[in-house]
């Protein structure tokens, strides 16, 4: 009889591992390099060459692209609780959470011209501030 082989699954691990203090500048530039960072570039990536109507005539990209401002939001969303005096210097705040809560609840009821008009003004912007942010942390 053969012996019983579990194969480790990389994410488990991650799964398991013990939380960062979220108090941690570790865990606040996590928001840059693990989360806004990397979800602000993948929306840049799905939607190069595409015009606003051929956004909201592609399914997979306008869904893939709200799946990533729901991330960004989230990420936020923690930040606030984590640090609120840090997340008070992210403008619009509130309303990237309220974006994102809509993107989450109101499924139905999205825009896709204002999610256009977000990721060609507003994502350009939250990204130079949380770089900013870090810099003057040390951290950018």
């Amino acid at each position: 009889m053969a012996a019983l082989q579990i194969r480790a699954i990389p994410w488990v691990s991650l799964w398991f591992a013990p939380s960062p203090d979220p108090k941690s500048i570790a865990f606040i530039c996590s928001i840059k390099h693990a989360t806004l960072h990397w979800a602000a570039a993948a929306i840049k990536q799905f939607t190069a060459g595409l015009d606003a109507d051929s956004y909201a005539h592609t399914p997979l990209v306008y869904s893939a692209v709200e799946r990533k401002f729901e991330i960004i939001g989230e990420a936020l969303n923690q930040l606030d609780k984590a640090q609120a005096e840090l997340a008070a210097r992210i403008p619009h705040l509130p309303q990237i959470v309220a974006f994102r809560n809509q993107l989450i609840h109101g499924y139905a009821r999205v825009d896709h011209d204002t999610v256009w008009e977000v990721i060609e003004h507003s994502l350009p912007a939250l990204e130079t501030v949380v770089n900013e942010l870090l810099q003057e942390l040390g951290q950018g």
